[in-house]
């Protein structure tokens, strides 16, 4: 019998990274969580993990955006993003040159859906979506097996919306103001309520606005890819189970019972809810795309 190959996951987020040793979700053999502080301090806290493992290939599933095409200059780094310090930071170059093991690249959205069809709710599936919304908000989408890729990867979490009536909010990103991120992220809800996020009150204001503007983006998804499922994972979320059936009756309401989608509203219970995998999507993600290497 083959042995399943040992990979040495890397899911690299804007608050911490996860490094993980698996060959799936049944066989993890170990897990170290680091702080995201800036690329030198936290690469090479990482790999004083991966010197301690030995595995078959490299699975990185980063925040971004990210090059992931090839044949261009910028493939294997992480490239402007809004993560302070990191814009240009080359990735598989330098890890490739550290341990000479096949590498796997990907967004972190992007390889939680692959954990999805892989080995939790997504499986068996055409087309479905993975959204974290965290220090970011990024949607990976996955059509036939493979992340959906054009000129470079998509960034539906920088879509910009029709806002709330009243909502004046100038918006956090540094990029867009206020697209989604720059409205719902962690850093966001922070600098617009004053306290993180996963701090806000259950039963504030803040959610209502979030609600709001998360249902509308996942309408102009619905309406363009059709996904069987969204799931909806992140640090900002994880605890508020309760938000699903507020974003599902928005959504639902939203769509407006139109053509084919219709009849997807009606099971809207299955097509809208939190990761197969739960917070290890995430992790998990970078296992799936090191097999995919």
């Amino acid at each position: 019998m083959t042995q399943p190959k040992l990979i040495a996951g890397l899911e690299l987020g804007g608050t911490k990274c996860v490094a993980l040793l698996a060959t799936g979700p049944d066989d993890v053999r170990d897990r170290v969580t680091i702080a995201t502080t800036d690329p030198e301090a936290t690469l090479a806290a990482i790999e004083a993990a991966l010197d301690r493992w030995a595995f078959d290939a490299i699975g990185v599933a980063s925040f971004g955006p990210v090059g992931l095409d090839p044949a261009r200059a910028d493939y294997g780094s992480i490239t402007a993003t809004t993560k302070p310090g990191w814009s240009g930071t080359d990735l598989i170059r330098r890890l490739t040159a550290r341990y000479g093991k096949p590498i796997g690249f990907q967004t972190d959205v992007g390889g939680a859906a692959l954990a999805e069809a892989r080995w939790g709710a997504a499986q068996g599936m055409r087309a479905h979506a993975y959204i974290t919304v965290g220090t970011g908000v990024g949607v990976g989408l996955v059509t036939g097996g493979v992340p959906m890729m054009g000129w470079a990867h998509g960034e539906a979490g920088h879509m910009r919306l029709p806002r709330a009536p009243g909502d004046s909010y100038a918006g956090w990103c540094r990029f867009h103001g206020d697209c989604l991120e720059g409205l719902i992220s962690g850093p966001a809800l922070a600098a617009r309520f004053g306290m993180p996020g996963d701090q806000l009150p259950d039963d504030g204001p803040a959610w209502d606005l979030f609600v709001h503007d998360l249902a509308a983006m996942l309408h102009n998804l619905v309406v363009t890819a059709a996904p069987e499922r969204i799931a909806i994972g992140g640090g900002v979320v994880a605890s508020r189970d309760y938000l699903f059936p507020r974003i599902r009756a928005r959504l639902v309401e939203s769509l407006g019972g139109y053509g084919a989608l219709a009849e997807w509203a009606e099971t809207i219970d299955m097509r809208v809810g939190a990761p197969g995998l739960g917070t290890m999507a995430g992790p998990l993600g970078a296992i799936a795309v090191g097999l995919g290497a």
